[in-house]
């Protein structure tokens, strides 16, 4: 099985690079709604949450995270857990190939699961346009969530996508990436 981690900050694009993904028939995960459904489905990590954020709602607790980095810190604790699990099960399955997205496969550690990871870089500006308009944010909580993702790990990846244009030259970028692994 070849696993390949598709990363990048927020609103680069990466979902649309697992939908180009999956109408070529490769399996993808978008470990963002992984992680969502942990809220919903497991007892145990709904319990946690409720108790340490005092509410199940995750645009309260998106504020409270983008705002405090020592609640932010909380939550990954008992959330990352949960996705590695997630990721290490999923790996066990047959599957000849697997895509799975996520803006922090760096900063959880599960980058060291992957064979290639495929970085998505877009500029500032084009994120924040994307995150009001994608989220109904405003421009001030659009630029909290854009800067508490300081890092930029673009440079450890194995192939980088540029994606500040249209969606016609990401699917050639995307092509290039699919030769790049030789599939």
């Amino acid at each position: 099985m070849l696993k390949v981690g598709i990363t990048g900050k927020i609103a680069a694009g990466k979902s649309s690079v697992e939908n180009i993904l999956r109408k070529k028939g490769f399996l993808t995960v978008d470990l963002d709604e992984v992680s969502h459904n942990l809220f919903e489905d497991n007892k145990d990590t709904k319990e946690k949450i409720l108790k340490e954020f005092h509410t199940l709602s995750r645009k309260k607790i998106g504020d409270i995270v983008f705002s405090d980095k020592a609640k932010r810190k909380k939550l990954e604790s008992i959330i990352y857990p949960k996705l590695q699990n997630y990721i290490l099960n999923l790996f066990k399955k047959d599957y000849p190939v697997v895509f799975i997205s996520g803006a922090l496969l760096y900063e959880a550690g599960f980058d060291k699961f992957f064979d290639k990871i495929v970085y998505i870089d877009t500029n500032e500006n084009t994120r924040l346009k994307r995150l009001i308009k994608r989220n109904n944010y405003t421009e001030t909580e659009a630029k909290k969530r854009i800067l508490a993702q300081k890092d930029d790990y673009k440079y450890k990846a194995d192939f980088v996508i540029e994606n500040n244009s249209k969606e016609t030259i990401l699917k050639d970028k995307v092509d290039e990436m699919l030769c790049f692994l030789k599939l």
